[in-house]
């Protein structure tokens, strides 16, 4: 399941700003948020299981993340998401990254699943099944579950753009205070949505919070190792401003020697 939302280019100092509940098994583990090597260097947790990831940032300022999508028959796939969602974030931009993804998943099959792909100049949701659907990211809140992108089937995706839209989030602290709270919200009774899933053997087991700027001392990551309303978020921001300066000064490097 999972569920991610991304209000993006509302607030203009934060174009992207991330919300998102990770739904897996207990017993698959994972690391949290550290700087993995290679170019470009992205900010992202590791499944254990697969070597993979859900979730991160590049040093460009593209975000990657995924849920896992409901399909009518199992996929059987061949390789694990986790990898593509890694892979995606190795590229320079959203549009590159869409052209991977969408050539990945023509190629090699993989069980269903929803990415979201962005960066400032544009961004994405990939519908992956049997075939692959393409849908802009429309300028304000995107929220994205195991259905299309803004379900109004979904409960959950409906609760949480209620729960988003009470008052204007106008800056990315309004955004990431809203959303830390909304993002915890418990269990309140069999059969009732919540942003928190917990059942005997699978359930929400983190939760992030993002703001990607224009300027990376402004960036901020927050994590919870845990279901959010049990498990305080923790500050992985200085990694992410370190990854989002790096990229930076990289930029002007290769702009001045293009220039001579």
């Amino acid at each position: 399941m999972s569920l991610l939302a991304v209000q993006y280019q509302l607030v203009p100092e934060s174009p992207i700003l991330v919300a998102a509940n990770r739904e897996e098994y207990y017993d698959r583990p994972s690391l949290p948020p550290s700087i993995q090597s290679g170019k470009p260097r992205v900010l992202c947790g590791i499944d254990q299981q697969s070597g993979g990831t859900w979730l991160g940032v590049n040093q460009n300022g593209m975000f990657v993340g995924m849920c896992n999508r409901a399909t009518a028959v199992p996929m059987f796939g061949q390789r694990s998401r986790n990898l593509l969602a890694m892979d995606l974030m190795r590229c320079t931009s959203a549009s590159r990254a869409l052209e991977k993804a969408l050539a990945e998943l023509s190629e090699t099959r993989y069980d269903g699943c929803n990415l979201i792909i962005a960066d400032g100049q544009s961004g994405y949701a990939i519908h992956s099944d049997q075939n692959q659907e393409v849908v802009d990211l429309q300028p304000g809140l995107n929220i994205i579950g195991s259905h299309n992108l803004n379900d109004p089937d979904d409960e959950r995706v409906r609760m949480a753009r209620r729960l988003l839209t009470l008052q204007t989030l106008d800056s990315p602290v309004k955004f990431l205070a809203v959303a830390s709270r909304v993002f915890a919200r418990a269990p309140v009774g069999p059969g009732r949505p919540s942003m928190v899933i917990r059942n005997s053997d699978y359930g929400t087991v983190s939760s992030t919070l993002i703001a990607l700027g224009v300027k990376p001392r402004d960036a901020i990551f927050q994590f919870s190792n845990g279901a959010p309303d049990v498990a305080k978020y923790e500050d992985s921001s200085p990694m992410l401003r370190d990854i989002l300066s790096r990229g930076l000064r990289e930029a002007r490097t290769k702009a001045k020697a293009n220039a001579q």
